[in-house]
């Protein structure tokens, strides 16, 4: 029996969970504006000690790589990686992307639809990557501006769902019958615990001192304009 520990933290969501070869037994989530910072050592806590677990029973820890926020990203790694130290334990990372796409998998019946995760990333700007039913790659990760012209060729040959946060803004524009939309699809610790156990099978672990989440873009600090000059 495989005990992984999963950690969610690339949105404004903060979501932990803990799986049993790859099926979720308990989880906890916030939608909230709190930090991270402030949730996410809590929520490990409660999971370990109401499922009668400690650091040491774990097999693995997995964290999700990103894309996504800056900030969360690091909070996330800089916790799993404290763990993994501690306990001696491997370190597995869950692409943020194909974990939604497993979720809204979860809601269609229709093979032939390709999945397009998104993740908002300001302004009209998203991070997003194209699966196929069977969560195949058939577009890599990138960070894109959307407008009316977005996605024309996919959407001239299928149907497109397209789901996350970044999805919403998209929704005005692509007025093309071939696009979906689906709701209430966001990064998720329970959908990484899937993924996490298949890594762990294959021994598809990252190196604990120098693994660094995929934040896609580099993060650029801004001056106030009152404190420019």
């Amino acid at each position: 029996m495989a005990y992984i520990l999963s950690i969610e933290t690339s949105t404004q969501v903060c979501s932990v969970a803990i799986a049993s070869d790859g099926l979720v037994i308990d989880s906890r989530e916030s939608f909230d504006d709190k930090t991270h910072a402030s949730l996410l050592t809590v929520f490990i806590d409660e999971l370990l000690k109401s499922n009668k677990l400690q650091v040491k029973d774990l097999q693995a820890v997995s964290v999700s790589q990103g894309p996504g926020s800056y900030t969360g990203l690091r909070i996330g790694v800089s916790v799993a990686k404290g763990l993994c130290y501690a306990a001696g334990l491997p370190l597995i990372a869950v692409n943020t992307l194909k974990a939604m796409a497993l979720m809204a998998k979860e809601s269609m019946s229709d093979s032939s639809v390709l999945l397009c995760p998104m993740i908002d990333a300001r302004r009209m700007e998203v991070y997003s990557e194209l699966f196929d039913y069977n969560l195949i790659e058939k577009r890599g990760i990138i960070a894109e501006v959307i407008d009316s012209n977005s996605y024309l060729e996919a959407l001239a040959k299928q149907q497109v769902a397209f789901f996350g946060n970044g999805a919403a803004k998209c929704s005005e524009l692509f007025l093309n019958r071939n696009a979906q939309f689906i709701d209430n699809i966001y990064p998720s610790a329970k959908y990484m615990a899937a993924l996490a156990h298949q890594a762990f099978t294959h021994q598809e672990f990252v190196d604990v001192a120098y693994f660094e989440p995929f934040y896609l873009k580099d993060f650029v600090a801004t001056i106030p304009k009152r404190r420019m000059f």
